[in-house]
């Protein structure tokens, strides 16, 4: 396991973060951190606020933030509401906020873009929540884009938390997954095990749909436990017969020997490349 307290704030493009915070102190401080090294990476930062108007954020957080206002007025800083960001007509689109985020990097001209979400916009719904932040997992794999989503202990139930914690690739103690689309296939690395393993299976999920033959390249995995394993398996039963490849290495094949999932998909040993 890998612990990213010190680096959720300062994260891979790439990387989707949940970060469980303590009251509205630890929420600025997180706010402002995160602003300053999105600007010393010269990305695009989008900060997508809920519990603050974008205009009440601007005005603690221009103070804090050196060159706030020269960055701002440069569209390197936007500050925008969830409502208008995650729903139309009060109801939640992920496709509005795809088609945003997507315009966003559009203007980031090539540089990438830090998001960092207020994520009190999902309270009341916790499974749909959960579903939602799974679902644009894939958005992650294209190498343009870092969030963090932010998570408030005192007013999600622990229950919530546990649940989205577990679908995003990175969150403080638990197991850390990156990963990369490589072609039609998927490049992971990291470990992967109970504490990430539905954030797993939400990247191997559109493999399902790939037309032709999907590498899975897992060469970089330094663990992966039994279960998770077993979504290798699944993933390439529910493809036709002899299209998933997965790259690995020795310890990891022997897992998916025992486990009898090269039965239904072909294991390369990445010591053999």
């Amino acid at each position: 396991m890998v612990h990213v307290a010190g680096s959720v704030l300062d994260p891979d493009l790439g990387d989707h973060v949940c970060l469980p915070f303590d009251g509205e102190r630890e929420r600025m401080t997180v706010t402002r951190v995160f602003t300053v090294n999105g600007l010393l990476r010269r990305v695009k930062v989008v900060i997508m606020t809920h519990t603050d108007t974008p205009e009440r954020t601007r005005t603690w957080l221009a103070p804090l933030v050196p060159g706030f206002a020269e960055a701002e007025s440069a569209g390197r800083i936007e500050i925008l509401a969830c409502a208008d960001t995650h729903f139309t007509d009060g109801l939640l689109d992920p496709a509005r906020l795809r088609t945003g985020l997507a315009a966003a990097r559009d203007r980031a001209g090539g540089h990438g873009v830090y998001a960092l979400v207020d994520a009190s916009w999902g309270l009341g719904d916790a499974p749909g929540h959960a579903a939602f932040e799974a679902a644009v997992n894939e958005l992650f794999g294209e190498g343009w884009l870092a969030a963090v989503c932010q998570y408030d202990r005192g007013v999600f139930p622990r229950d919530a938390l546990e649940e989205a914690a577990a679908v995003h690739p990175i969150s403080p103690e638990q197991a850390l997954l990156r990963f990369a689309r490589a072609g039609s296939g998927l490049r992971v690395w990291g470990d992967v095990d109970l504490t990430n393993r539905p954030a797993f299976a939400s990247l191997l999920r559109p493999l399902v749909r790939q037309p032709g033959e999907v590498v899975i390249d897992a060469g970089g995995l330094g663990f992966i436990d039994a279960g998770s394993a077993q979504l290798l398996a699944t993933t390439a039963m529910a493809r036709p017969r002899g299209t998933t490849t997965v790259i690995c290495r020795a310890p990891m094949a022997r897992v998916l020997r025992l486990i009898g999932a090269d039965q239904h998909l072909a294991v390369r040993r990445a010591d053999d490349d």
